[in-house]
C-alpha cells in the first residue's frame, strides 16, 4: 500500500509540473504569435531588410542636377565637357545628340570665367595647395592638405591646362547647382569619380560664360528634355586615399 501511495502521489506531482510549466510558458509563446503576425518578428534568423530605401541625394538634389543621360544639340565632338555655367550643369558629350548630364557648382560673382581649356593632368584623392591670392582672402586657410575624404577637392580632380582652375570633387554636396567657388568646378564624390573614369588627358573643355545666349549652349536643356539615370561605368576607378595617383607630373595649380 506504502509503494501505491508513492506512485500515485509522484504521478500527481509530476502532472502537476507539467501543467504550471505550461501556463507560465504560454504567455511566450502567444506573443511570439503575435509579434509574428504583427511583422515585429523577422520569420528568418538573422534576416536583412528589402533594399527599398531611397538615397538621402536622391531624395534632396533637383532632378535637373541629377546625373542622367539627356537630349542634348551641339557641334561638340563626342568625348568634350561642356560646363554650363549659368545653369550650374555639365555636360560630357555623347554625340548623337546626347550627353551625360551632371550638377555642378561653379564661380561665385566675380570668379566665374569661360574660355576653351584641355585636361592637362588628373588625381585621384588629390593634395591641396591653397594658392597665394586665395590665402590673401582667407588667410585662415591651411598652406596644404593631404588627400582624403575630408579635404575640399573631394575624390578626383582634373586640371584645366596651365590654369588655377580645375574640375573636381566635393566633401559639400550641398553647395552643387550654387555659384559658391573661386571659379572652380565642382561636382558630388560619386558623380566627378564617374566623369573621371570616362575622360582622358587631352580632352577638350567648353566652359560656356554666365549669360550666354540659349543657341550657344547647344539647346534649350531646361524644358523639353528626355533623361534616363546613367549606369555604372564599366572602367574600374579606385575609390580611396590610399590607391590615389597623379597622371602626369605638371606641378598642379590650385585654388
Amino acid at each position: 500500500m506504502t509503494q501505491s501511495s508513492d506512485r500515485r502521489l509522484s504521478s500527481r506531482v509530476a502532472s502537476a509540473l507539467v501543467l504550471v510549466s505550461a501556463v507560465l510558458l504560454m504567455p511566450l509563446v502567444i506573443s511570439s504569435a503575435n509579434a509574428q503576425m504583427l511583422g515585429y518578428a523577422s520569420s528568418q534568423p538573422n534576416g536583412y531588410p528589402a533594399d527599398e530605401v531611397i538615397g538621402a541625394d536622391e531624395g534632396a538634389t533637383p532632378e535637373r542636377l541629377r546625373r542622367a543621360v539627356v537630349a542634348y544639340g551641339t557641334t561638340e565632338g563626342p568625348g568634350t565637357i561642356i560646363i554650363d555655367t549659368g545653369n550650374t550643369t555639365l555636360y560630357y558629350v555623347l554625340g548623337q545628340g546626347r550627353a551625360i548630364r551632371y550638377g555642378v557648382g561653379v564661380g561665385r560673382e566675380g570668379f566665374t570665367w569661360s574660355g576653351v581649356q584641355t585636361i592637362s593632368r588628373k588625381a585621384e584623392w588629390p593634395d591641396w595647395h591653397p594658392p597665394a591670392q586665395m590665402i590673401a582672402r582667407q588667410p585662415y586657410l591651411p598652406r596644404f592638405m593631404a588627400g582624403g575624404p575630408g579635404n575640399p577637392l573631394g575624390a578626383r580632380a582634373m586640371y584645366l591646362g596651365t590654369s588655377q582652375y580645375r574640375i573636381h570633387g566635393t566633401n559639400d554636396p550641398s553647395t552643387i547647382g550654387k555659384f559658391v567657388s573661386s571659379g572652380c568646378i565642382r561636382l558630388t564624390n560619386e558623380d566627378v569619380t564617374d566623369l573621371f573614369s570616362r575622360v582622358d588627358v587631352g580632352t577638350k573643355v567648353v566652359v560656356l560664360p554666365k549669360r550666354a545666349p540659349v543657341m550657344a549652349r547647344g539647346g534649350d536643356t531646361r524644358t523639353g528634355i528626355t533623361a534616363r539615370p546613367v549606369g555604372a561605368h564599366p572602367r574600374p576607378v579606385a575609390t580611396t586615399p590610399a590607391g590615389r595617383q597623379a597622371m602626369n607630373l605638371i606641378a598642379p595649380q590650385v585654388n
